[in-house]
């Protein structure tokens, strides 16, 4: 039986992983100051940005929720997969060949392993099948969408087979077992035993935002067919419909850089855009837009202001009305702006591309209209506008949408585009919004804050912020956020003979007792094991420290200000020193020998601070 990884070739994965990158695949990172980023915390939900990343010290950490850690812990908490598993993970994407303690090859992989390769084995197998004579029908389906071979190919799509078990016998003979494809979602059990879950159909892989396959959408191209038009992977260990959006793989880069998205309806609707040249649509599997899409895409688009949009596609039918009005309820969770495209007689992106091309998708995208007016006219629109009694009934339908509007300058143009709409005075509009928004405001529950257990009992955590503000705090905190940060371009003996210095604040001297066992501080990653060695409650504290902003303009001032502040703690202790001894000196004769020890002392702290700023 194979041993662990061995322990250099954990160090050497991730001396050779940029943090940065497996973080910025899931979180739109910007620059913080000197070497650090910044995003929306991947692990709770968050308006502004309080999710630090430091690439140099391969660490990251929230100072919102707390959590904080290495490339591994990251993995480990985001994927859900085993310790040894993100080692292997992250060794496969930059090609180490990993060694196990005592020669012996990889231990097995974990369940949720399994149905990663799984998944990815059998989007091989379909997108193989697409090329075989049987896939004739499934060919002229995609070409009659205006799908190329390209196209399919850039998309993943596949084929498949019409006949019971073909992908079941070409994955089992990988190796893969019935019960590892059932869990999956790739199989199904019947009364003849168990067959494949998608037979005779179109088959798009569904991805997460790394481009691992979690599962598949099917649509139904034959007439013998009893199944549903779209068939979909069931909920499995990987594979959530409500937290798992097509395309989103394809879309984050333009997404994070443009600062928008577009929602559509459909596999083919995100395949025209893209190819049209709007590369950052997506879609939902399956399922209405939600809030666990709106914080995968917060966290893309790096929504912290509201600069970025958000736009809806609908078919313009009763359901796609429907579909219109619960996004706009979840949509006031998003920073930035909503926009409702709505497609000329009621086309659907992949359908106007094909009837009058690429630049008619780019034209429906632009010809937004906002969200919050796509919601007052299907509010106002089953009402007689012509009667006093429909224009009251409209305005009590609609002003309810007015009055939950957050912003305070959006809110007055919206009563009086209202009020337009009615034909009624802008007055008795913003008295109907205000009535409205007393009446329909009610208690929210919230999560309990970081630092606060489920049931709202606050838990002691100290922090940054909860730092007394005195000068001596603070230049033991600045400089430890110096050594966590630049520690390893400092010169030894001053850092060292630093950093031997009790800190006065008990939280400080905590990290910095940490911070001075510290063993080898040109290792990368060195940072990252002083802030885990760091003894709870004052754990979090450190991780702050190693990601919080220095207030430096670059690299080398940001090494200048430390080295002063090292300077800075040994000067204190020689005064303190100092002080010490001219009280000492006062309670004995100057002429004895102990008097004459003292200066002698008091001599050489004096020559000890002329030296220690020699060199500046």
């Amino acid at each position: 039986m194979a041993g662990r990884i061995r322990q250099a070739d954990v160090d050497e994965v991730k001396a050779r992983t940029n943090i940065a990158d497996i973080i910025g695949e899931r979180v739109a990172l910007k620059s913080a100051g000197v070497g650090a980023l910044k995003g929306l915390c991947p692990f709770h939900d968050e308006r502004s940005p309080s999710f630090n990343v430091r690439p140099q010290a391969g660490f990251y950490h929230c100072f919102g929720c707390g959590e904080s850690g290495d490339v591994y812990s990251f993995l480990r908490n985001i994927d859900h997969v085993s310790f040894t598993e993100a080692v292997e993970r992250l060794a496969g994407r930059i090609g180490y060949t990993l060694h196990y303690e005592d020669g012996g090859a990889a231990p097995e992989t974990s369940g949720r392993t399994r149905l990663y390769a799984a998944n990815a084995a059998a989007a091989e197998f379909f997108r193989g099948q697409l090329a075989t004579p049987e896939a004739g029908t499934a060919r002229a389906f995609l070409g009659g969408r205006g799908f190329d071979a390209g196209a399919a190919a850039h998309f993943g799509v596949g084929y498949a087979p019409k006949g019971w078990s073909g992908m079941l016998d070409a994955l089992t003979a990988q190796g893969f077992s019935r019960e590892e494809l059932t869990t999956a979602g790739l199989v199904s059990q019947g009364q003849r035993g168990v067959y494949d879950r998608f037979r005779g159909r179109v088959v798009w892989p569904i991805r997460d935002v790394t481009g691992q396959v979690l599962g598949f959408g099917a649509r139904r191209l034959y007439d013998d067919d009893q199944g549903p038009k779209y068939l979909n992977t069931p909920e499995t260990p990987i594979y959530k419909k409500a937290q798992v959006l097509y395309g989103l793989d394809l879309a984050k880069r333009d997404i994070s850089r443009d600062h928008r998205v577009v929602v559509v309806e459909g596999y083919t609707d995100v395949m025209a855009c893209h190819l049209a040249g709007v590369g950052t649509a997506i879609a939902t599997c399956g399922t209405a837009f939600g809030s666990d899409h709106i914080t995968m895409l917060r966290r893309v688009m790096g929504d912290d202001s509201t600069a970025g949009e958000v736009v809806f596609t609908f078919d313009p039918d009763a359901a796609g009305q429907k579909a219109a009005l619960r996004a706009f309820a979840e949509a006031k969770r998003f920073n930035a702006q909503t926009y409702v495209a709505k497609g000329p007689e009621g086309l659907d992106p992949c359908d106007l591309r094909l009837a009058r091309g690429d630049g008619a998708v780019r034209t429906l995208i632009d010809a937004k209209v906002p969200m919050v007016e796509f919601v007052i006219d299907q509010r106002i629109s089953g009402y007689d506008l012509a009667s006093v009694e429909g224009r009251v009934g409209a305005l009590r339908a609609a002003a309810p949408v007015v009055a939950e509007l957050r912003d305070p300058l959006l809110q007055p143009e919206y009563v009086r585009v209202l009020a337009r709409r009615l034909g009624l005075d802008t007055e008795d509009v913003r008295r109907e919004v205000e009535r409205a928004a007393r009446g329909g405001r009610t208690p929210s529950r919230t999560a309990p804050a970081a630092g606060a257990s489920p049931d709202g009992e606050p838990v002691v955590r100290v922090t940054v912020a909860t730092l007394p503000r005195a000068p001596e705090v603070a230049l033991e905190r600045d400089a430890l956020m110096g050594f966590l940060q630049f520690g390893h371009r400092l010169d030894p003996a001053l850092r060292s003979r630093a950093l031997s210095l009790p800190f006065r604040h008990p939280a400080l001297e905590a990290v910095r007792a940490a911070v001075a066992d510290a063993p080898d501080l040109d290792r990368l990653g060195w940072a990252g094991d002083a802030v885990s060695a760091v003894r709870e409650p004052y754990r979090s504290l450190a991780a702050e420290l190693l990601t919080a902003v220095f207030p430096a303009r670059d690299d080398e001032h940001a090494v200048a200000s430390t080295t002063d502040l090292a300077r800075r703690l040994i000067e204190r202790a020689l005064d303190r020193d100092k002080a010490e001894l001219l009280g000492a000196i006062q309670r004995v004769s100057p002429d004895s020998e102990q008097g004459r020890g003292i200066r002698l002392r008091l001599r050489e702290l004096d020559i000890e601070r002329q030296r220690l700023h020699a060199d500046e």
